[in-house]
């Protein structure tokens, strides 16, 4: 018999999406040589780019099995679950693929202060030329956290 037992009342179990892709979504997918692939982290709530990090097919299973996001590290070569060490989880809500398959973009809630290690909400916080940047938002400017035209 299951263990019905809820959760306890700390547990961010309930933030979780898990996303069934199909095997055939799955294989359209396309890595590189190094069996990586980019996969881009946007903000649920105001459509901020959050961060690019590397995806393996393994962890883009366990990203869209568990809800949050699953990275592989490229320098220390494991697995990383983004927010075990810092508390920055990021709960999946929506998970993309670009036309050719070779850029995933994942919509999340970020808990914490943010997603870039340096301590910024953002990993793209330097802008090129003058002037300060607040990142790049959404292509709609309303903070939209899905993209228009279907995956």
């Amino acid at each position: 018999m299951p263990d019905s037992t809820p959760p306890p009342a700390n547990s961010r179990a309930d933030l979780a999406t898990p996303i069934h892709a199909t095997d055939d979504q799955l294989a359209q997918v396309t890595y590189d040589d190094a069996g990586l692939v980019p996969a881009i982290v946007q903000d649920e709530s105001d459509g901020q780019v959050l961060m690019m990090a590397w995806m393996n097919a393994e962890t883009l299973r366990l990203t869209l099995a568990e809800g949050r996001t699953v990275f592989w590290s490229r320098s220390r070569q494991e697995v990383w679950r983004k927010g075990d060490t810092s508390g920055e989880v990021q709960y999946l809500r929506a998970a993309y693929y670009d036309c050719d398959g070779d850029t995933l973009l994942f919509v999340v809630d970020q808990q914490g202060g943010g997603a870039c290690h340096t301590g910024n909400r953002s990993c793209f916080f330097r802008a090129f030329g003058p002037g300060e940047a607040a990142g790049p938002r959404a292509a709609t400017g309303t903070g939209g956290a899905a993209p228009t035209g279907g995956a």
